[in-house]
């Protein structure tokens, strides 16, 4: 079942980003935009975070191995989330509401809301941030521009993005606190 209430507020919410959705996917018409984009948000769906996790206990040592294991615990909680959320929202992606829109790669899914890709970007970054803030130099650009290739590539709205940032903190967030 998903939630009905979704359909009119997409419709609306997609009609009044589309404008800066179009703004932001022509630079998807430079060719050397369009493939460091498109590296960019290879590296987001999980290879840089991956590394990242493999590698600080290397760097910092031991006591990496609990900030490693914690963002692999967050990174399990964001995927479900995600996966729920993406299953009771369903909003069609930007490049398929609008076709004037350049797909810049193949999405990983259907559905737009919310940007996976932001809220394990986010969420990664607030814990590795959290216990690392001398790393911030690296993970903060690297976030940022995980979540501006979203909407470069055509793949989502930006509000699906800042939705997305918005849930990756709350359950990074929220896991200091368990």
């Amino acid at each position: 079942m998903r939630i009905q209430i979704t359909d009119e507020i997409f419709s609306r919410m997609d009609s009044r980003e589309f404008g800066l959705c179009l703004a932001i996917n022509r630079l998807s018409n430079f060719s050397v935009i369009k493939h460091l984009f498109r590296m960019i948000s290879r590296l987001g769906d999980g290879v840089a975070w991956y590394c990242l996790i493999f590698i600080l206990p290397f760097i910092y040592g031991y006591d990496a191995l609990y900030v490693s294991l914690h963002m692999t615990l967050v990174g399990v909680v964001t995927l479900i989330v995600y996966k729920i959320l993406k299953k009771y929202t369903v909003r069609d992606r930007p490049c398929i509401t609008h076709p004037s829109l350049n797909m810049g790669t193949a999405p990983l899914d259907q559905y737009s809301f919310p940007s996976g890709h932001t809220m394990h970007a986010v969420s990664f970054s607030t814990v590795v941030l959290f216990h690392y803030p001398e790393l911030y130099l690296y993970i903060i650009p690297f976030t940022m521009l995980v979540m501006l290739s979203r909407v470069i590539l055509g793949l989502h709205y930006p509000s699906d993005v800042l939705m997305g940032a918005v849930f990756g903190v709350l359950i990074a967030g929220t896991s200091f606190l368990i």
